[in-house]
């Protein structure tokens, strides 16, 4: 009897040793185990807008890899995630962007980042469920997380919503005061504005027309042009007719080098310049350096630390430029990230509804991100806060005038 309970016990202890150890393996099979974590992004590659998808795609790709090269995300079993970035031409169209969000949603992407143009962001954000849970909502249930597009207030649409824009009315709030400050002799304000696209007419109309006037100054008009416009003749003359101590381009790099190029052929040289926010990029210093001199731009984005300037290093090796657009894009993606790693995600083909639901509650979740500038504080409706900088062209760079206190 003593052998045969003595022969028992061994092979009870050997079970439990064969369990333990296939319990062990199985854990550290699925610590070793990479899987992929598809992030998609989609925004203009086409027509007069194409750079910015450009520079998002770029951003995306370049911050993806430094994730991946650092050993890239840790999942919720204790597997390794590495990211995917796929990318798609929306064009700035309405109909399109509605199709690939679906067509996101319907394959195995994660989470998407995008897109360049506002009434794109505002019907996709108008599809999506509106709140996370609601069993007799039949809208998208896909996270969005913008870079881009301005127009003010949008994530509040949907719980699957997010943006990682600027407050423009706060940056011209600051920039206004400081002009006055720095320069209290300039009394009169003119305009320059891209009518027909939302981001260049919501910021002249509402943001800085309204700031001036707010602050006492003499608004003498607005000349206006379009977006794929090329000759501004006629606008500039009625700039200089105005005589006005500052001038507001509030417009893109492509036209607003333009008008830059018109001003300085028509003599136009007001007191002070100031530029939309999306000017504020390499691009516009490449194409016309010398008429922008002395522009002045609020920016969430510049390369004034080593964090900024590496990011922006990394983007120009995809053949992008960073600027405040596409390295909102790189912050979304580091978010995106934090929210994989404190949700647990797991990667795997049967978990893609969970895991979309789980980046969904965690980007909710963020009072903070960090930002490449630093720490953005995160709203209850999805949006941020920024930090941001005054910066003035000069000697065809970008140079820190003003960092306000924030």
């Amino acid at each position: 009897m003593k052998k045969a309970a003595t022969s028992t016990l061994a092979l009870g202890a050997l079970a439990l040793a064969v369990s333990a150890g296939l319990a062990l393996g199985g854990s550290q099979a699925a610590a070793q185990e990479e899987r992929v974590i598809k992030i998609v992004g989609f925004g203009a590659k086409s027509g007069v807008l194409r750079q910015f998808g450009l520079n998002s795609e770029a951003a995306l790709r370049a911050a993806a890899k430094e994730i991946n090269d650092a050993g890239g995300v840790k999942l919720g079993d204790g597997g390794r995630g590495r990211i995917e970035i796929g990318y798609y031409d929306d064009r700035c169209n309405v109909d399109e962007g509605i199709s690939l969000v679906r067509r996101f949603a319907a394959a195995d992407w994660l989470a998407g980042v995008g897109t360049t143009c506002s009434p794109v962001v505002e019907a996709v954000f108008g599809i999506q469920q509106k709140r996370a849970g609601d069993a007799e909502d039949s809208g998208v249930q896909f996270p969005v997380f913008t870079d881009v597009a301005m127009k003010i207030g949008l994530a509040r649409q949907s719980d699957w919503a997010f943006r990682n824009i600027p407050d423009e009315i706060e940056l011209y709030r600051q920039l206004f005061a400081w002009v006055k400050q720095h320069h209290p002799d300039a009394r009169t304000v003119y305009g320059g504005v891209e009518e027909n696209f939302v981001h260049s007419n919501q910021t002249w109309y509402s943001i800085m027309k309204a700031r001036a006037n707010q602050d006492g100054y003499d608004v003498k008009g607005e000349a206006k042009w379009l977006l794929d416009d090329t000759n501004f003749t006629a606008q500039v003359r009625e700039m200089k007719a105005a005589n006005a101590d500052i001038v507001a381009i509030s417009a893109h790099p492509f036209t607003a080098c333009g008008v830059l190029k018109e001003m300085a052929r028509q003599g136009v040289k007001p007191k002070v310049l100031l530029g939309l926010t999306s000017i504020s990029s390499p691009e516009t210093l490449d194409v016309c350096a010398q008429q922008a001199e002395g522009l002045i731009i609020p920016t969430s984005y510049a390369p004034v630390n080593p964090q900024a300037r590496a990011a922006a290093d990394a983007t120009a090796q995809f053949k992008g430029y960073a600027d405040l657009h596409s390295m909102s894009a790189w912050e979304n993606l580091y978010a995106i990230k934090a929210a994989i790693e404190s949700e647990g995600v797991l990667g795997k083909p049967d978990t893609v509804k969970a895991d979309r639901d789980r980046i969904r509650a965690g980007l909710s979740k963020q009072t903070q991100m960090d930002g490449l500038l630093g720490i953005s504080q995160r709203t209850p409706e999805r949006e941020s806060i920024k930090p941001f900088v005054f910066v003035q062209a000069t000697g065809a760079e970008w140079a820190v005038v003003h960092a306000p206190v924030q």
